[in-house]
């Protein structure tokens, strides 16, 4: 245990804590409350960097007994911040990233802590997968409880849709166990309903067979072509099968040697394949989408799992300044690609971008009410990101209000929202990430399990 804290309330948690207690006068303080979005500046009171549940517990009642506000830190990677509270008890899991693959049973159970990068690398050692994010250093914690969309939903479903059990320490400091048997209740809130009944310690998913080499990669176009693109995307995907995950991002091209240097700069569109499925069933299955236009560049190949699992990760690196607004919405009519197309000409900032993620197959297949992740039908989630260097903090409003427009136009054909990407948004918005019967459910458990709503720092479901 290293602590140099000396405020006699942090003193009097050590005892009882094995991990790192990070005062304000520690010298890693400044690291320890960093969080993904650099736009994110807050000072805790303690970074209570955990070992295991019993640490967890400690800090939970620590934070109760103080009337301190507490926070839950696992990856660290919501774009507001959940992670870290003002003058409050930050509970740490990032420590917590250890895995254990069953490769009999196709299972993994993972820490907390751990992140997408720590659960593939261990999988794919016995060829095996789950639906992860689509940045390799995105917490599992936030991703699984919010839902978990990734490349492999079509064909894997949701991250939630694996699931088979959680470790949870509960608002009280207790220990439980949530799975179909044990704690069903608690166990359909988690699959969707963030963080808001206790801090899951662990996670058990299955695992299904994939690689360890698929067929991937980006496939690019100028701007010019994205009315064609984005509606061969819509056309494509509702009749492909479950092999098939599909993403388009729009952004100015980045300054890198596969993009010709004369389009640097400039906007395109991209569609990001992963085929879970036989390579050369895929190779024929993708010809139509390779003839289509004239792509700037052709990157689809065989290549690692794991690989194309970061493919994205430099683009949206920790540090940088993000904000963001998001939609879910049905099949992609001629009138919303063209508002798409419309706010990426006046796209803001180099760093920005627009993700549009497919939905369909397996993952539309659960029935709704099976767990708190609602609008499985829709086709797909649009998530508008600004982002900026934090030397151009001077030009964040600029940035915002490219965001917000964007949103703003698209607001009519909405669907809802995925609930892990909010930000900014009202309690009203937060309502439309579930359906009412899914709401009041949830705040029904809430009400059972964290009546004073301790854990309220995160996508806030009151209790009932």
């Amino acid at each position: 245990m290293t602590t140099t804290a000396t405020a006699p309330s942090v003193e009097a948690l050590a005892p009882h804590f094995s991990g790192d207690l990070i005062g304000r006068d520690h010298p890693a303080y400044d690291d320890a409350r960093q969080v993904w979005n650099g736009e994110i500046q807050r000072h805790p009171l303690l970074v209570a960097r955990a070992r295991g549940a019993a640490d967890v517990a400690a800090a939970i009642r620590f934070a109760r007994e103080h009337d301190l506000p507490a926070s839950v830190r696992g990856g660290g990677h919501a774009v507001a911040g959940h992670a870290v509270v003002d003058d409050g008890i930050v509970i740490d899991l990032s420590a917590m990233t250890g895995t254990r693959v069953d490769p009999v049973a196709r299972t993994i159970r993972a820490g907390g802590g751990a992140l997408q990068a720590d659960v593939d690398r261990e999988a794919q050692a016995f060829g095996l997968a789950a639906t992860g994010g689509f940045v390799s250093h995105t917490g599992i914690a936030g991703l699984t409880l919010g839902g978990g969309i990734g490349h492999l939903m079509r064909k894997q479903g949701l991250s939630i849709d694996a699931l088979r059990a959680c470790d949870v320490v509960t608002a009280d400091g207790e220990h439980v166990v949530a799975s179909a048997d044990q704690n069903s209740d608690l166990f359909w809130g988690l699959r969707g309903g963030g963080g808001n009944f206790g801090v899951v310690t662990s996670f058990e998913f299955d695992l299904q067979p994939l690689g360890p080499s698929i067929l991937a990669g980006l496939i690019a176009w100028p701007a010019a072509q994205a009315p064609a693109v984005l509606a061969f995307l819509r056309d494509f995907i509702a009749d492909a099968p479950d092999e098939l995950g599909l993403m388009a991002n729009l952004r100015l091209a980045p300054p890198l040697p596969v993009f010709p240097t004369e389009v640097h700069g400039t906007p395109i569109v991209g569609l990001i394949v992963t085929w879970a499925g036989d390579i050369e069933a895929g190779e024929e299955h993708l010809k139509p989408l390779r003839a289509l236009g004239t792509p700037l560049v052709d990157a689809i190949t065989t290549k690692p799992y794991v690989a194309h699992q970061k493919m994205l990760d430099a683009a949206v690196p920790h540090g940088r300044h993000y904000y963001w607004k998001s939609h879910r919405l049905g099949p992609l009519t001629d009138d919303v690609i063209a508002i798409i197309c419309e706010h990426l000409a006046t796209i803001s900032s180099p760093l920005s971008s627009v993700p549009i993620f497919s939905f369909g197959g397996a993952m539309s297949r659960v029935p709704e009410d099976a767990t708190a992740f609602p609008h499985r039908t829709a086709a797909h989630d649009i998530n508008i990101v600004g982002s900026w260097l934090p030397e151009q903090s001077g030009e964040a409003d600029r940035h915002r209000a490219w965001v917000r427009g964007f949103f703003d136009d698209l607001a009519p054909h909405s669907r809802g929202v995925y609930v892990n990407f909010t930000s900014d948004d009202g309690a009203s918005r937060l309502a439309q990430a579930y359906s009412a019967s899914q709401l009041d459910r949830l705040r029904r458990l809430k009400a059972a399990y964290d009546p004073t709503n301790f854990f309220r720092h995160n996508a806030n479901i009151t209790p009932a």
